[in-house]
């Protein structure tokens, strides 16, 4: 598809319009933590929503919702009061694609060491961020905090590594949701020290599509490397906030199989 620079910021910015409203929300994960008003439910239940995110929509919402019950709907409350027996007794069972009990209940263990220990989810992946100004950082730093105490080999798969390449789709996504605010009612805009402008795309096999159609990204892999050049190619769009034409990338796919 071939359009002036112009003509495809018209078309980005109309798609953009289109799919970043409330609309959105009703058959989107991000409809989880949306469904909390305190900032440590939305953190908790947002992270654990998007490390569930790839599959079907309408699984990953499914057994999302399972989680939240495990944690009595409360997700801040109940990780401030389980014990190791209790977290254990909760993840017994629970099943997504790959994701099973034993994966869970490492991930509850370390989100109760994150917010006892390391001041929350907030502080750990600002403190990565401001130490370089960079989500990359932020990233790297995320993930030594979270398999700072011991866990099974088999999760940490379950956790993107960039410093291997990986695209990180789904840590991208979380952050999205916590950083990113436009007044629209989708995102939340917690985490007003991660500026909007720094965040990278969450890159999928739907948004890599439809960005080489467009001609936004020509590297063939969905890695880190084709993250950083779809990101860059879109702050040349819009340096404030690069990532909202996640929304149209990620519709133009899902919606009208662009």
């Amino acid at each position: 598809m071939r359009l002036t620079r112009k003509e495809l910021t018209d078309f980005l910015n109309q798609k953009h319009d289109q799919y970043n409203r409330p609309q959105f929300i009703a058959d989107d994960p991000i409809i989880i933590p949306h469904q909390f008003s305190q900032d440590e439910n939305r953190e908790i239940a947002g992270f654990l929503t998007a490390s569930l995110s790839w599959g079907q929509r309408a699984v990953i919402i499914k057994n999302a919702l399972k989680m939240m019950q495990l944690m009595d709907n409360n997700p801040y409350e109940f990780l401030q009061s389980a014990s190791e027996k209790i977290l254990m007794k909760r993840s017994e069972g629970f099943v997504h694609r790959t994701f099973n009990g034993i994966d869970l209940h490492f991930f509850l263990s370390s989100l109760q060491n994150i917010y006892k220990h390391h001041g929350g989810l907030r502080h750990v992946f600002q403190e990565g961020y401001k130490a370089t100004h960079s989500i990359d950082n932020a990233l790297i730093h995320f993930r030594q905090v979270f398999f700072s105490i011991d866990y099974p080999s088999r999760t940490q798969k379950h956790v993107s590594d960039i410093m291997k390449g990986a695209s990180a789709k789904r840590l991208n996504m979380f952050l999205r949701w916590m950083a990113r605010h436009d007044n629209r009612g989708v995102d939340f805009g917690l985490w007003n020290e991660i500026p909007t402008k720094s965040l990278y795309l969450p890159l999928d096999v739907h948004t890599g599509n439809v960005a080489r159609k467009l001609g936004l990204l020509k590297r063939k892999q969905n890695d880190w490397k084709a993250v950083a050049e779809v990101t860059e190619t879109l702050r040349q769009i819009d340096p404030h906030d690069p990532v909202k034409y996640d929304f149209a990338l990620f519709g133009l796919g899902m919606y009208e199989n662009f």
